[in-house]
């Protein structure tokens, strides 16, 4: 039985994502891990988070790495240092400098984050789409074709609590609205955004690539 796990936002939790791979690899031999986004900002280690998620899997396993919201503001400062400084470090964004060893702003440095970092941030993509599911940083328009979705939707939007979600015949998975107690499981979406980066509590989706619809089980991971 051929499974996808999910992930939600990690938001530099280097330690859940250690314990969500640990639980993982011992409930499968091999599979598809898709990681929501909001790998950095907010936690402490960001940068350890990314190299993780870089390094990439053992044998058996396929990762796919999403882009989020904080993967993107983060980009755009690399590309424009004097427009975006203010709004990334209002969303923890000095949390990520900590981690590459900045433990405070200094406008005339140089941001210290490697090159091979952004760059591989640049190039995540902003869907995953399986034969049952679309997998996403935070959501989807129904009312728009997959192939002609918009950025600001599929990394910024919220979906309103009695919003059922899906598009189409595809449940949507996705991360980004903070829920500490969640997941929350709707008919046709599934948000996987626990707060993971202050609840410490990281819950994986498990799902049958075979059937449609949400998870056919939960991973709660949390701190040692």
């Amino acid at each position: 039985m051929p499974l996808t796990f999910a992930i939600g936002d990690l938001h530099g939790r280097f330690d859940l994502l250690e314990a969500a791979l640990a639980a993982i690899e011992a409930r499968a031999p091999g599979g598809t891990i898709v990681f929501l986004g909001d790998y950095v900002d907010c936690g402490p280690q960001s940068r350890q988070v990314i190299e993780r998620l870089m390094a990439g899997p053992s044998a058996g396993w396929q990762w796919i790495c999403l882009m989020g919201n904080h993967e993107a503001m983060l980009v755009e400062l690399m590309k424009f240092p004097e427009n975006g400084m203010s709004r990334f470090l209002a969303n923890g964004g000095r949390a990520t400098l900590a981690s590459y060893g900045a433990a405070a702003w200094d406008p005339d440095a140089p941001l210290p984050i490697p090159a091979a970092h952004i760059a591989w941030l640049s190039a995540l993509p902003l869907m995953h789409v399986d034969l049952h599911r679309v997998y996403v940083h935070a959501a989807v328009d129904r009312w728009r074709p997959l192939h002609r979705q918009r950025e600001q939707t599929l990394l910024w939007d919220l979906y309103p609590d009695d919003d059922e979600g899906g598009h189409g015949d595809f449940h949507v998975v996705h991360g980004h609205h903070q829920v500490p107690v969640g997941p929350v499981l709707k008919k046709y979406r599934t948000n996987l955004d626990t707060f993971a980066w202050r609840s410490g509590r990281l819950v994986v989706g498990v799902f049958n690539d075979q059937r449609p619809g949400g998870p056919e089980e939960l991973v709660i991971c949390s701190a040692a």
